[in-house]
């Protein structure tokens, strides 16, 4: 009802909802808050260095809420942001989980480990063999990707349905060295991986590493 009442010399949306929650607060002045009496319109100093400080203390922050609480345009802060500090706003990328400082500490020794005895040894790396599990499912849709065709302009698109990745899953158990996978096995549905019946999957591992490395033959 504003914009066809006044047109484009009324306030945006957004600003009507921010007035509107400062009246609802007992705000009266109609005014715009008083600056702190920084330079608003250029990349100054001042302004670049502030940016800096509240950037470091709220990594989250919107260009939007840092115009708010600053005062600075947010055409200004962005050109800091990118031109004079180098950032991006990134999103978070999902891990496993975090570890712990005494998890940290061990991947460290281990890896020392590793680099001595590579330096004592060029072909150890070679001798590792490393595993890891994933879940399959017994099917996975094709992607929009994936399920592109060739055709010509009086074909038309191709139609897929819309489908969800199959409720039915099991987990697979992969072990593999430089030269490749050495034994895997699917879990039966159903069972749950203890750490004995890890212990005998380790053991068909061993045996297996025997039958195809024979380089390997003396492991315990």
């Amino acid at each position: 009802m504003l914009k066809i009442a006044y047109g484009d010399n009324c306030l945006s949306q957004t600003q009507v909802f921010e007035w509107h929650r400062r009246f609802r607060e007992g705000r009266e002045d109609v005014e715009d808050d008083k600056r702190s009496g920084r330079s608003i319109e250029t990349m100054t100093a001042e302004n670049i260095e502030t940016v800096r400080d509240f950037v470091k203390i709220t990594k989250k922050s919107s260009v939007r809420f840092m115009e708010m609480e600053l005062g600075i345009p947010k055409t200004i802060i962005h050109r800091i942001l990118i031109e004079k500090l180098g950032l991006r706003k990134l999103n978070s990328k999902f891990v496993p989980h975090r570890l712990t400082d005494d998890q940290k500490l061990n991947r460290i020794g281990h890896c020392r480990d590793i680099i001595r005895e590579t330096q004592r040894d060029e072909n150890f790396l070679k001798t590792i063999v490393t595993g890891d599990e994933t879940w399959c499912f017994q099917y996975d849709p094709e992607t929009k990707r994936q399920s592109a065709e060739w055709r010509s302009p009086d074909e038309g698109n191709p139609k897929k349905c819309r489908l969800e990745k199959s409720r039915i899953k099991t987990m697979l158990i992969v072990f593999y060295d430089s030269k490749g996978i050495i034994h895997k096995e699917f879990v039966p549905s159903g069972t749950t991986v203890t750490a004995e019946y890890y212990l005998e999957v380790l053991k068909r591992l061993v045996g297996r590493v025997r039958r195809i490395r024979p380089e390997y033959r003396d492991l315990t």
